[in-house]
């Protein structure tokens, strides 16, 4: 069984969370459009799709679900994510300006979500996923975190596959690049 250590959890969490927006800047900011738009393979999302992917996360899931879970209303049922619905809300907006809309709404909800100041009962409660069924908040923002690693993990990959098309024989040394053409 997880042990909640509440102060220290919340505020890795927190800490986690609030240099996503640095490091997404560090890895997209200065990439070319051609490196933006790369796809690994048909039906996979590129470097400005994920970024649409995670600010839309920020408006429709993360603080949204932590309300739904905190409410005092007895219905704890999630709305469904739509892991594309960023595709439209920021279709035609420069990596630049999403980047900017990324770190604004992260800053906001990280604003929130300190000023709740979580305890252990808190992040023992639960919320319903559409799919998953009952969820607590400890979860969740476990989850948020997870989500963002795994987000720049495939950023970084993108981008090391479409610059690792040209590096000839020393594509042996990068796991990434091994079986690619």
């Amino acid at each position: 069984m997880h042990v909640i250590n509440t102060f220290f959890e919340v505020r890795e969490i927190q800490q986690t969370l609030a240099q996503t927006p640095a490091i997404l800047h560090g890895l997209t900011a200065h990439a070319s459009a051609d490196a933006l738009a790369f796809r690994e393979a048909p039906g996979t999302w590129n470097a400005l799709e994920v970024l649409y992917h995670v600010t839309d996360g920020e408006l429709t899931d993360w603080m949204p679900r932590v309300r739904v879970i905190l409410s005092p209303s007895g219905d704890r049922r999630f709305t469904p994510f739509d892991r594309e619905g960023g595709f439209a809300r920021y279709r035609g907006w420069s990596a630049a300006a999403v980047l900017a809309e990324f770190a604004r709404l992260r800053e906001e909800n990280l604003a929130e979500l300190a000023d709740l100041q979580l305890t252990p009962e808190q992040l023992r409660l639960e919320g319903v996923h559409p799919e998953f069924g009952p969820v607590t908040l400890l979860q969740l923002l476990a989850t948020w975190v997870t989500h963002d690693l795994a987000h720049v993990a495939q950023i970084a990959r993108v981008l090391v596959r479409r610059a690792g098309r040209d590096v000839g024989p020393w594509a042996a040394y990068f796991s990434l690049l091994r079986g690619r053409t």
